[in-house]
């Protein structure tokens, strides 16, 4: 549960601004962390971090791994620091668009650079680097190897997927893989080194914002994608025929986004494995997250009670059935590896009482999305403010919908008319995200989440995500120059109005003691 009246941002890393064409856990990173502390915010909330690839769109909700950190967003100044690249190496040979992310552009400059600090670091004589390193491969073992032989592996064989892998490496045959794993050690020892860079870019960050009083809220999808570390190495927690090729697949029937529903295509959980392994995979991998967020939300909640499941010989969703999830036995085990449960539910779209039920006998806060409010439900609907309950996150859109300025201009007459009436007031399209923004700070929510496209009052042109288009996602930048000192001053009165600003903490009583006695030295000093 989230005790005190807090707000917060929504920008995944690779929007902020970026010489390199990516944002990065570099020093705009840290720019943001003071921009946040200036403007009274407390929490940001970021996208999955784990690596994307081109197959997948560079969507972060089908990564290379459920535990593994994104390579692409290593900060190549911060490598200079090190003393792993030089800066006339990083130093840009061609412009950047300014608010788009060219993936096609940015990865082999990135894959160069790492490279080439891979190779300085295995050279080097820094026993500090070099204990750190080998330190953070023993503690991340558990997911590491598999995630190193994976990557390892999957370029040897030319990019294709595990399940077209020779059958004895596919089916994870021992002296098979030994042996290859001979043959790829500098591959896999270069993807622990990312790995390493990136956890230490990562606590980095972390440390600094968490000194500026700026928390983490991550995600955490529910699936993971089938050409995954993950899927490779636990074969047996999924749904798999002997060609181990996905028996069903995700996705969501008909809803707000799509007639047809939506087809993920990432393979089913086998429940029934996970139970008999006291669902160990998933007990570490919320504990992982848990280790690098401050809190996390549970995307595709739902799926915890039951979820949506489709043969995966089916074109679209609409065939799907819903299948029983682990429901409260999964959260009672959790609960017992964590006292607290850090975590919000995803609660979005076709959400049934069974789901209430879990949320609330673990007392898990769900998501209110003022977009969804005005409809012809209005009065009644559970987005609506005067419906919110205290142990909720509110938000005017997320990273699936368009941009509050976007979605006004595509609203109904009749729904606009609606917004209005509700505020009181004409709505336009250059006033609806600061109205709105506004809105979701005066929620007795506890916890509210603006996207920073609408704290900039951005169009549809700085859409995230297009659910159920499989191109031309997660590319949204945001300008170097878009912070600005008056947006800074609207956004801390907003935090301030509505009772959202943290609070300095008082000075402890040997605090002001400390205090007056330094005065008073100070004073003698002077006489002297």
């Amino acid at each position: 549960m989230i005790t005190q009246r807090r707000s917060g941002v929504l920008l995944h890393i690779t929007s902020l601004p970026s010489v390199y064409g990516i944002g990065n856990l570099g020093s705009e990173a840290y720019r943001f962390a003071d921009f946040m502390k200036q403007a009274g915010l407390t929490y940001w909330q970021i996208l999955p971090l784990n690596p994307v690839d081109e197959a997948s769109g560079f969507s972060p909700y089908s990564g290379l791994s459920a535990f593994a950190g994104n390579p692409l967003l290593i900060s190549p100044e911060l490598l200079v620091k090190e003393r792993l690249l030089r800066k006339e190496e990083i130093t840009p040979t061609s412009r950047f668009s300014e608010d788009k992310v060219d993936f096609e552009k940015v990865v082999p400059i990135i894959q160069t650079w790492l490279q080439l600090a891979f190779t300085r670091f295995s050279r080097s004589r820094s026993k500090r680097l070099r204990q750190a390193y080998e330190q953070f491969c023993m503690y991340e073992a558990d997911w590491l190897d598999d995630f190193a032989d994976f990557t390892a592996f999957r370029q040897h064989f030319g990019g294709k997927r595990w399940d077209k892998w020779p059958t004895e490496i596919r089916d994870r045959d021992v002296l098979a893989v030994d042996e290859l794993r001979s043959q790829v050690q500098d591959r896999i020892s270069q993807t622990k080194f990312e790995q390493f860079i990136f956890f230490r870019q990562w606590n980095a960050l972390k440390a600094y914002c968490r000194r500026k009083g700026v928390k983490f809220l991550g995600d955490i999808p529910f699936y993971t994608g089938y050409d995954s570390a993950d899927v490779w190495a636990h074969q047996e927690i999924f749904k798999l025929k002997k060609s181990k090729r996905p028996k069903a697949v995700a996705g969501v029937p008909p809803d707000y986004f799509s007639k047809t529903g939506q087809l993920w295509g990432m393979p089913i959980f086998d429940w029934k494995q996970l139970k008999e392994k006291n669902y160990h995979w998933w007990m570490h991998r919320v504990s992982h997250n848990l280790s690098m967020f401050d809190l996390v939300r549970l995307d595709h909640f739902r799926a915890f009670s039951a979820f949506w499941e489709v043969d995966a010989a089916e074109k679209t969703a609409i065939n799907g059935k819903w299948k029983k999830g682990p429901q409260s036995e999964f959260f009672k085990k959790l609960r017992k590896k964590h006292k607290k449960l850090p975590i919000i539910a995803e609660d979005l779209g076709d959400i049934d009482q069974p789901v209430h039920d879990l949320m609330s006998e673990f007392g898990l806060p769900g998501m209110k999305v003022l977009h969804f409010a005005f409809g012809a439900d209005m009065p009644k609907s559970s987005y609506i403010l005067h419906h919110h309950v205290s142990n909720s996150v509110v938000y005017t859109g997320t990273h699936d919908n368009n941009t509050t300025r976007g979605w006004f201009k595509r609203l109904k007459v009749t729904d606009r008319r609606r917004l209005s009436d509700y505020l009181q007031q004409e709505v336009t399209e250059k006033n609806v995200a600061y109205l709105l923004s506004c809105l979701a700070m005066q929620s007795v929510g506890k916890l509210c989440v603006v996207p920073m496209q609408d704290f900039l009052n951005l169009g549809e042109e700085a859409i995230m995500n297009r659910p159920s288009t499989a191109t031309g996602n997660w590319l949204w930048q945001m300008k170097p120059d878009a912070i600005t000192a008056p947006l800074v001053r609207q956004i801390k009165k907003m935090n301030q109005i509505y009772a959202r600003l943290p609070e300095s903490p008082p000075l402890k009583k040997t605090a002001k003691k400390s205090v007056k006695k330094k005065a008073k030295t100070v004073r003698l000093a002077k006489s002297l």
